[in-house]
C-alpha cells in the first residue's frame, strides 16, 4: 500500500513528506525531533518539526487514528480547547517493505506543559487547586457540547498559563464519543473515571517523592468532582423569580458572564397564575471575555488573560479625552481599543526581550507586567507607571526565571 497523508490543510502534506515515515517512530533520528517534555502515553509519541511548525506524532492503529482525527476536528468545530488535528499518515512501510503503524499528527500547543513536567519542582497545593479548576472547566465544556471523554486524566491534558490561573486542553480523544446530548449517567461515568485516574496519577507522584507532603491524592481526586458539580449546577440550574423582577434574570446572566460563559439561548416561562417567572439557560457557550476582546481588539487570548486585558483597556479608555460613552460624537469603543493595542499593548510587550520571554505568549507577558506594576505601586504607595514596571521586571524578575523559560517568537 502506498503512503497516504490525509490532511486538513493543503500545505501540510508537502511539509510532512520530508519526515522519515519509513522509520519506526521510536527510532527517528534526533535531527528531526524537537526536545519538548512529553506526558505519559500508551502509544509512542514524538515531537518533530515540519516547516515552521512543531508537531506531535503518535503511532496507533489505522482505525483509531482516523477516528481520533475526526473527533479532534469535531472539537475544533465546536470551539472546545483541544489540540489541532493536522493529518493522518497511513500506508507506512520500513526499508524492507514491512508495514509500520499509521500515525496521527497534531499541532504542538505552544506554551503548554504536561502535568508531569510541572511536577519536576514540587507544586504548591494552591497551584494544584488551579489545575483542578482548569480541568473541571474543560470537562464541563466537553459535556455541554455532548462529548463523553471516556478517559479524563491529567495525563490526557495539557495546561497553559492563563493570567495567574491555567487553561486545560484535551490532548487525547481516542476514547471519546460525540452525542447530541449526554445523559446524567454518561456525565457521572466520565466524572468517576476522572476521580480514579487523577487519584492514581497523584499516588504515583507521591511514591516518586514529587508530591507536596500536604497533598492527599484521594482528596484531590474528589476535588475534581466537587468543582465540576458546582460549575455544572451554576450553568444549567433552573431559576424561579417573582414576576416583574426581570433584573434577577440579568443578574444571573452577568454571573454566568463573570464565570466566562455566554448564554446563547434561554427559556423563560410565566407561571399560569402570573406570580413567577422560570428561567433556564438552555445553551451556554464558554469564552465570553475571549470573544469580547477579539471583537474589540483582534487579540486572541485565553479567557482569564482576556478578562485582565479588558479591565486594563477599560481603565485606559477612561483616561482618553475622546472617551464619552453614549455620546454620538465620542470615539467608538472599537477605535479606542485598536488605539490601545497600537499605543499601549504592543509597545509594552515588545519592550521585553524575545530571548527572555520563554514560553509566555504576549497576553501572558502583559498580564505579568500588570501584576508587577501593581506590586511595585503597592510598595511605593503610588502608581509607578507601566514603563517603570517594565524596566524593573526585565532587570529583576526575568533573569531569575531564565533557566526555566524556553525562547519563543512574538
Amino acid at each position: 500500500m502506498a503512503l497516504q497523508i490525509s490532511a486538513t490543510n493543503p500545505e501540510h502534506p508537502a511539509l510532512l513528506l520530508e519526515l522519515p515515515w519509513q522509520t519506526p517512530l521510536e527510532q527517528w533520528p534526533e535531527e528531526y525531533l524537537v526536545p519538548l517534555p512529553r506526558g505519559i502515553s500508551r502509544h509512542v509519541v514524538r515531537y518533530a518539526r515540519a516547516g515552521d511548525e512543531v508537531i506531535a506524532v503518535k503511532e496507533l492503529a489505522e482505525r483509531p487514528a482516523l477516528r481520533e482525527y475526526q473527533l479532534l476536528r469535531d472539537l475544533d468545530r465546536l470551539a472546545i480547547p483541544a489540540v489541532d488535528a493536522l493529518a493522518v499518515v497511513t500506508g507506512r512501510t520500513d526499508a524492507a517493505g514491512d508495514p509500520l503503524e499509521p500515525v496521527l499528527v497534531t499541532r504542538h500547543l505552544g506554551g503548554s506543559q504536561p502535568y508531569r513536567s510541572m511536577f519536576e519542582t514540587t507544586l504548591r497545593p494552591a497551584t494544584m487547586h488551579r489545575l483542578m479548576d482548569a480541568l473541571a472547566v474543560l470537562l464541563v465544556r466537553l459535556h455541554l457540547a455532548g462529548f463523553a471523554w471516556g478517559d479524563c486524566s491529567l495525563s490526557n491534558t495539557l495546561f497553559r498559563r492563563d493570567a495567574g490561573a491555567y487553561a486545560a486542553y484535551l490532548v487525547d480523544a481516542e476514547t471519546g464519543e460525540l452525542h447530541p446530548r449526554l445523559s446524567p449517567g454518561q456525565r457521572d461515568y466520565d466524572l468517576d473515571l476522572a476521580r480514579v485516574n487523577i487519584s492514581g496519577e497523584l499516588l504515583d507522584l507521591e511514591a516518586s517523592g514529587a508530591l507536596h507532603p500536604s497533598v492527599d491524592p484521594v482528596d484531590f481526586g474528589m476535588e475534581i468532582c466537587a468543582r465540576y458539580r458546582t460549575l455544572w449546577e451554576e450553568l444549567t440550574r433552573t431559576s424561579v423569580y417573582p414576576a416583574g423582577k426581570y433584573h434577577y434574570i440579568e443578574r444571573r446572566i452577568r454571573r454566568l458572564n463573570d464565570l466566562g460563559f455566554d448564554v446563547a439561548e434561554m427559556q423563560i416561562e410565566h407561571a399560569s397564575n402570573g406570580d413567577t417567572v422560570t428561567f433556564v439557560p438552555k445553551v451556554v457557550d464558554a469564552g465570553h471575555h475571549q470573544r469580547q476582546l477579539l471583537r474589540l481588539t483582534g487579540l486572541d487570548a485565553e479567557e482569564n488573560q482576556a478578562r485582565r486585558l479588558l479591565n486594563d483597556l477599560e481603565s485606559w479608555m477612561a483616561t482618553q479625552d475622546d472617551y464619552a460613552p453614549g455620546d454620538p460624537l465620542g470615539a467608538r469603543p472599537e477605535v479606542l481599543a485598536h488605539r490601545w493595542v497600537r499605543e499601549v499593548f504592543r509597545p509594552t510587550v515588545r519592550a521585553v526581550p524575545v530571548e527572555l520571554r520563554g514560553a509566555m505568549d504576549p497576553a501572558e507577558i502583559y498580564h505579568e507586567l500588570l501584576e508587577h506594576r501593581w506590586y511595585l505601586s503597592e510598595r511605593a504607595q503610588h502608581d509607578i507607571g507601566l514603563d517603570t514596571a517594565v524596566e524593573d521586571y526585565i532587570v529583576n524578575i526575568l533573569p531569575r526565571a531564565r533557566e526555566t523559560l524556553q525562547p519563543t517568537a512574538d
